[in-house]
């Protein structure tokens, strides 16, 4: 059958000729960009999943700098505490340089002081400097800010806090009270009673050391409490007279407080003899006393951290001070003994508010709660390094409580120089901790993330060479072929002019 109007093997020469060329430039495109979907109609849900994997990316790469940008801002804030604690501790070194009075003459007390005033001036002046890009790191520009602290409430430090909202409650709740190791010597009387010529020792020891002292017959109550508080920087023990006896006490309370005693002497002494107390009443002896005949072995008791809940998680005592250190709080309170809330009643309530403050890294892809960490810095001012019940290093410079040229409590100075150290070292471990253990293992496991995500858009969106290449060939064929077929198929009509001879 010949037809010339409609040449049917033409159009089918035709539409394979132009699929083939479709399935050639795709090859093409593919090859030329390296990409399996170029436009959305290549592959519409691949499409979709490629751009969210490109956005997860974008973000975790971002977050890695976020992390390598805070490790740097720490590292600026640790040089300079490393300079502040190399500063304390020669200042600790002068301290003790300038307790040696009778070896000093006034002009060396006096440019001990200068020194020490240098020393001071220097704190300061790097706590204001150390800065990042102008924000100052070491001034209290990274600390929390509180409000409404109770008044049972000595001493709080805020090292790390995340919330939502315009601010936190931290709430204490005190389960246990805290306790001194407590003992009371009964002696039944105003004074020491037994018979004349006889010695009777008292060997009291605390957990910093131990001594003995002794008592002749007729010794008042209060001349016993007041040799025994001769010693109380020695013993860490304090002496109290209570009704027909002596309560002894260890100085500050906790676990690691105690007070022992140990009787000696040939005396015979009038009372009861020595009795532990109650570990929820001071007041209240518990069981029968030891005499003191048989007190020859110590008698001795030891103290009891508080326990309790901060924002209803379970907190670390640790003597009067309660802590917890979670992803979104880490506190440390402590607690006087008599306060709206304090360490020696059960119950609590709401210790301060935070209203904000601290420093805000982005360590994740999210912009939320969950993926930022805040950590705290407070300031190392002189004003600020120290304790209220202490006091503070400010506190050491000429004119003031604690200089040495006056020869004041240097005893009480080297304390607030020490904790003072305690201080810097702790911010020092804490932002070491959080550069090793936090933005550490966050760079780690973002670039881990970001070679995942770029392996998953990969076996989406790229070529196979491989493939595109032979459908590159197989394709070049067919339009070939395609395009011989079509030029006999449109020869083919001419066949008819013969029927018309």
């Amino acid at each position: 059958m010949s037809r010339i109007n409609t040449n049917v093997q033409s159009l089918i020469a035709q539409r394979v000729l132009g699929q083939n060329n479709k399935s050639l430039n795709t090859a093409l495109t593919r090859l030329s960009t390296g990409l399996r979907i170029n436009r959305g109609k290549d592959d519409p849900a691949g499409l979709i999943a490629s751009e969210n994997l490109k956005a997860e990316i974008t973000s975790l790469n971002s977050a890695v700098s976020n992390a390598e940008r805070a490790d740097q801002v720490v590292n600026i804030a640790e040089g300079g505490l490393q300079e502040v604690s190399g500063l304390l501790e020669e200042l600790q070194g002068l301290l003790v340089s300038s307790a040696n009075t009778a070896g000093l003459s006034q002009a060396e007390k006096e440019a001990n002081q200068d020194q020490i005033d240098s020393i001071l001036g220097t704190v300061d002046r790097l706590a204001s400097s150390t800065n990042f890009q102008g924000i100052k790191l070491l001034n209290g520009n990274f600390d929390y800010t509180t409000t409404n602290v109770s008044g049972g409430v000595t001493d709080f430090s805020i090292n790390g806090a995340k919330f939502d909202g315009a601010s936190q409650d931290v709430d204490v709740v005190v389960t246990n009270s805290a306790q001194q190791g407590t003992l009371f010597l009964s002696f039944g009387g105003a004074a020491l009673d037994f018979s004349a010529g006889s010695s009777f020792t008292l060997e009291v020891s605390g957990s910093l050391g131990s001594r003995e002292v002794s008592f002749t017959s007729g010794n008042t109550l209060a001349q016993v409490a007041a040799s025994i508080n001769t010693f109380s920087d020695v013993t860490g023990a304090i002496a109290t007279v209570s009704g027909t006896g002596i309560s002894i006490q260890s100085e500050a309370y906790g676990s690691r407080e105690f007070v022992s005693v140990k009787t000696g002497g040939d005396a015979t002494v009038v009372g009861d003899g020595v009795y532990a107390v109650d570990a929820a009443d001071t007041n209240t002896t518990t069981g029968s006393a030891t005499t003191f005949a048989n007190a020859t072995n110590p008698v001795r008791d030891e103290g009891q951290n508080v326990d309790g809940t901060i924002n209803g998680i379970a907190a670390v005592g640790d003597g009067n001070s309660l802590s917890v250190n979670t992803d979104f709080l880490n506190v440390d309170i402590t607690l006087d003994t008599t306060g709206t809330i304090n360490s020696q009643t059960l119950g609590g309530g709401t210790a301060f508010t935070i209203n904000g403050g601290g420093a805000d890294f982005q360590l994740g892809s999210n912009v939320s709660i969950g993926d930022k960490v805040s950590i705290g810095v407070g300031d190392v001012a002189t004003r600020k390094l120290g304790t209220a019940a202490l006091g503070f290093l400010d506190e050491l410079g000429s004119g003031q409580a604690f200089n040495v040229v006056d020869g004041n409590d240097l005893n009480t100075a080297q304390r607030i120089v020490d904790e003072a150290i305690e201080q810097v070292s702790s911010t020092r471990g804490r932002l070491g901790a959080f550069q090793k253990n936090v933005v550490g293992a966050t760079i780690r496991s973002l670039g881990v993330a970001v070679e995942n995500s770029a392996a998953a858009n990969s076996l989406i969106v790229d070529a196979d060479f491989a493939s595109e290449t032979a459908s590159l060939t197989r394709n070049q064929i067919l339009s070939s072929a395609a395009q011989n077929t079509l030029s006999l198929a449109n020869q083919q009509p001419q066949a008819a002019l013969q029927l018309l001879g």
